[in-house]
């Protein structure tokens, strides 16, 4: 049994039993892979995948089990290679993320110039999408961490530790009727125009649903996106009333349209920050955690792995929401 034998049936399971988009990943050609996954499978005394003629159909119950302790396999020989570059290149290596554009474009950029400027030889690779397809690549391996606010859910097999709390505003041109309003904003001033905001699923989105739910009215969202900056050039052409992020407004840039405080009107969203279980941390990995959230400390890290129970997670989580709150 090698190494790049369980890297292989590893990356065709995570790629849809597609060996060719495999292959491709691992920089190996598809005749060589099928090849090893045989010779696997040969000395294992089992099948791994199912099979019709040269197509892979399915995994097979034994196939299922090797994968999970495959998985387990590779993660430690990642910790092994992460523990000896401590060692032997203690600030320099790689460390990808992936995120939303939201989180991209306004949280991270202050957050990546520090950490470049401590980490000169540290090469950073940010990967953008849905939650989703945030969740997917750090469950499979292919990020250190995930940065996500919608669909905590998804990262059952990540440790998720909150970041920061944030809340909207709306958005409309200088001269809507809105701007000249007196008194603070009300879910019902918003529901009686049309709403321009956020794609179902990313950036808050579900709390604004929740808050309308809340108050029985059904506000009619005429324009989705998943860009702030798409949002607010819609918002600028008269097509509605926007509700984009607080952070994503800089009154400086975008002329032409004000934001009017609606943190009263909506719960507040958390960002988090998560990584995979039983992974080896390297120490410019811990730095990046504490810059981006200073309240998440390495010996705060730490707890967060150790913590094996669900009331120990809880009680975490409640002592980083306090500290946040503080």
């Amino acid at each position: 049994m090698k190494l790049n034998q369980l890297r292989y049936i590893h990356e065709v399971a995570n790629r849809g039993l597609n060996i060719s988009a495999a292959a491709e990943a691992l920089y190996t050609s598809q005749p060589g892979m099928s090849k090893q996954i045989r010779a696997l499978e040969e000395e294992l005394g089992v099948e791994i995948f199912a099979r019709s003629g040269k197509h892979l159909t399915q995994v097979t119950p034994a196939g299922e089990q090797i994968l999970e302790a495959t998985a387990r396999l590779l993660q430690e020989a990642r910790n092994i290679r992460a523990i000896a570059d401590d060692f032997v290149a203690e600030n320099r290596g790689h460390l990808s993320l992936a995120t939303t554009q939201t989180q991209a474009r306004h949280a991270l950029p202050r957050v990546v110039q520090d950490f470049r400027q401590r980490f000169p030889n540290v090469a950073l690779h940010m990967h953008q999408g849905t939650p989703m397809q945030i969740a997917e690549l750090a469950a499979r391996g292919q990020v250190d961490f995930a940065i996500a606010t919608e669909a905590i859910e998804l990262f059952d097999d990540l440790v998720m530790l909150p970041c920061y709390r944030w809340n909207r505003c709306v958005v409309v041109p200088e001269d809507h009727p809105l701007a000249q309003q007196q008194g603070p904003l009300t879910l019902a001033d918003l529901a009686a125009h049309p709403l321009v905001t956020y794609v179902f699923g990313f950036t808050g989105r579900s709390k604004l649903d929740e808050a309308f739910q809340a108050a029985e009215l059904e506000p009619e969202v005429v324009f989705t996106a998943t860009d702030a900056e798409v949002i607010k050039t819609y918002v600028g052409l008269g097509l509605g009333v926007g509700i984009i992020a607080r952070m994503s407004f800089d009154a400086t840039h975008d002329q032409g349209l004000i934001a009017l405080d609606a943190s009263h009107l909506f719960e507040p969203s958390v960002t988090n920050i998560g990584f995979r279980r039983g992974t080896h941390l390297r120490g410019y990995m811990l730095e990046f955690i504490e810059l981006f959230a200073p309240h998440l400390t390495p010996e705060v890290v730490d707890r967060a792995l150790q913590a094996r129970s669900p009331d120990e997670r809880a009680r975490l989580q409640q002592e980083l929401e306090a500290a946040m709150a503080g």
